[in-house]
Formats: C-alpha cells, sequence, structure tokens
C-alpha cells in the first residue's frame, strides 16, 4: 500500500523537472565609455559600470548578457523599444531621456569638462604666428615705405653738404640715411649720424614729429593685434567656446549643450576621434563628460583639462518604464556605491 503512489512519482518527478522553465536571461545595452566600459580584446567586458552591473547581477541572482550599440542614445531608444531590458554605460539622466525610460539611482556625479592644448600652444608659437601673419608683414611694409622717404629726404641734401656721414655711392649714402630715419624714429638717436644742412634739419624736425605719432600707433597696433589673437585663441571657460570649432561625440549631452548654445561642433564618434580633432587642429578643444574626458587624455600629454566643470549630471542605469527589477536594483546599487570597495574601484580607474 505504501507504494502504490511509487510508480505515478516516477513519471511526474521527471515531468516537473523538464518542465521547469529555464532562468530569463536579460539583455543589456552597452557602448565602450572608458573607463567605465571597456571591450578587452579577447571580448570580455570591464569598466566601472560593468563592475558595478556585475556585483548588482550577482546579488539579485540575474543572468544576463551584453549588447553593444555606438551612441548613447541608441542605448536609450533600445530599452525604450524593448530591445534592452536594461542598458548599462555612462548614461547622463536627462529630462528628455526620462520621458522615454526610467532611470535607477545614480552612480556617479558628472559634468562637462574642456580639454584644449597646453597654453605652449597659444603662447609663443601663437605670438610667433602673429608676427608672421600677412596684416603685420603689411604693416611693416608700409612702415619700410615710409623710412625710406624720409631717409631720400635727408641723403638729397646731406649726400654734398656732409659727405663724411651721407656720401659714397647712392647705395652707400642711402643706406645711412636709411640707418639715421630708424634710429631716428625709434628715439634710439645713437648719435653717429645727423644732418648738417638747413635742409636736412628741416627733415630731421618733421621726422622726429611724425616718428612719435608712427611709433606710438605701431606700437598700439601691434599690441592690439597681440591681444586680440590671445582672445580668440584662448580658451578658459564655456563662453570662450563661441568663437571655436568644438570636436564632440555625436549623440551625447555635450553634443545637445554645444548645439543649444549654437557652437559650432565637429561630431564624431568616439571619444577618440574627439581628442585626435585638437591634436591635429581640426578643433580648437573637446567637450564631454568630465571622468571620461580626464581619462582619454591621460596619454596625450599635449593636451590639458581646464580646472572646470559645468553642467552637473549624474550617471544612472537605464531601466524600462515601471520595470518590476528597479526597485531591487536600487537597493543593491546604494548598498554598493555606499561601500568602501566602490570608492576604491573608483581610485582604481580614475585615479581619485
Amino acid at each position: 500500500m505504501k507504494y502504490r503512489f511509487l510508480p505515478w512519482l516516477l513519471w511526474v518527478l521527471p515531468l516537473s523537472l523538464v518542465a521547469a522553465p529555464p532562468p530569463r536571461v536579460l539583455i543589456v545595452g552597452t557602448k565602450v565609455a572608458p573607463p567605465f566600459v571597456m571591450r578587452e580584446p579577447d571580448g570580455t567586458w570591464t569598466g566601472l559600470s560593468v563592475d558595478l552591473w556585475r556585483d548588482v547581477a550577482a546579488q539579485l541572482g540575474l543572468h544576463y548578457e551584453f549588447r553593444e550599440v555606438r551612441t548613447p542614445e541608441a542605448l536609450v531608444d533600445g530599452v525604450a523599444a524593448g530591445r534592452f531590458d536594461a542598458a548599462v554605460a555612462a548614461v547622463t539622466v536627462t529630462s528628455d531621456r526620462e520621458q522615454q525610460v526610467d532611470f535607477s539611482q545614480p552612480f556617479f556625479d558628472s559634468g562637462l569638462s574642456i580639454a584644449v592644448p597646453r597654453s605652449l600652444e597659444s603662447g609663443w608659437r601663437a605670438t610667433l604666428a602673429t608676427f608672421f601673419s600677412w596684416g603685420f608683414l603689411h604693416l611693416v611694409a608700409a612702415l619700410t615705405v615710409v623710412l625710406f622717404g624720409a631717409a631720400v629726404g635727408v641723403w638729397l641734401f646731406e649726400r654734398r653738404a656732409n659727405p663724411e656721414q651721407f656720401g659714397g655711392s647712392a647705395a652707400a649714402g642711402l643706406g645711412a640715411a636709411f640707418w639715421w630715419s630708424a634710429v631716428t624714429m625709434t628715439t634710439v638717436g645713437y648719435g653717429d649720424k645727423a644732418p648738417r644742412s638747413l635742409g636736412g634739419r628741416l627733415v630731421a624736425i618733421v621726422w622726429m614729429f611724425t616718428s612719435v605719432g608712427l611709433i606710438s600707433g605701431f606700437t598700439a597696433t601691434i599690441a592690439a593685434s597681440l591681444t586680440q589673437h590671445r582672445l580668440d585663441t584662448e580658451i578658459r571657460g564655456p563662453a570662450d567656446l563661441r568663437r571655436q570649432v568644438v570636436s564632440v561625440v555625436r549623440g551625447s549631452t555635450a553634443e545637445d549643450y554645444l548645439r543649444l548654445r549654437n557652437i559650432r561642433t565637429d561630431s564624431v564618434d568616439t571619444i577618440g576621434e574627439a581628442v585626435a580633432a585638437v591634436e591635429t587642429g581640426a578643433a580648437a578643444a573637446c567637450v564631454y563628460d568630465t571622468p571620461i574626458l580626464k581619462y582619454a587624455i591621460q596619454n596625450h600629454p599635449e593636451l590639458v583639462l581646464l580646472p572646470v566643470t559645468f553642467e552637473p549630471a549624474n550617471y544612472a542605469i537605464v531601466l524600462p518604464q515601471h520595470s518590476p527589477l528597479r526597485e531591487a536594483i536600487d537597493v543593491a546599487l546604494l548598498e554598493h556605491v555606499q561601500g568602501d570597495a566602490w570608492r576604491a574601484r573608483v581610485e582604481r580607474y580614475l585615479g581619485e
């Protein structure tokens, strides 16, 4: 009697094992954004965001696989369209995105920063560029013509009255007169040459008074040219970007920021391309998320990150609206980012 149900159990147990559904595998979108998401040569994923997601998934017993996209907007669109169950990278929380998807608790505070060539590039090189510009060369040419005119006037009167200083061949006499006109204009006045004739001295008096105005105007023009060049090329903060072409990653919040302010952009697909545009001179600066941009220029000593962070923002995990996983993910996420292990991990990746 006690073995009556044994045959039935032998049938039911295998059927129940076969009927048990396998655990659901979540499709998680991601995008390369060092140091938050990186892909090793063997195809494995690593980085701050990836490691954090692995910790949260392990705590909640979630099974998942990563799917790569190329832009942050593709992550948001993928979650909103149901192609992804979540998205993990360096996705900034914005009001526009919040209308399409939900976000977890933030796990990293970010913002925008600017990378520019070091000051050496806008220092002596920029000064040399100004001195060899067409405008400056035209100014020097005009001044040379005026100097030569004064020299001719003195030479015509002094070549016979003062042959010791302005005599000889026409070339020698004009050369001596040009030297005299140059040192007189600059108020150096070496005294090695001086007109003796009445006509020569009258020319000298007129030239001295004329020189005062010429040298003042010349100095003011050079100073204004150097100042304008510095103002046009030097970038100290976001307000200076309006005069420049700025490289930015396509589809990023940095691109939205620049276009909203009518700043000319050179939009590319990756942060590496954006940094390269600044190196080659195709762009005057690069604007992107502070931690990613700081990481990207570590091996580019010719670039520097300005000590200005603007448009503060947060990174979070992207989830579908009304996701049943959100509360559990939030709790696990907060537990991890408030621990010492997370701070040590941030320091290991970002050096701070």
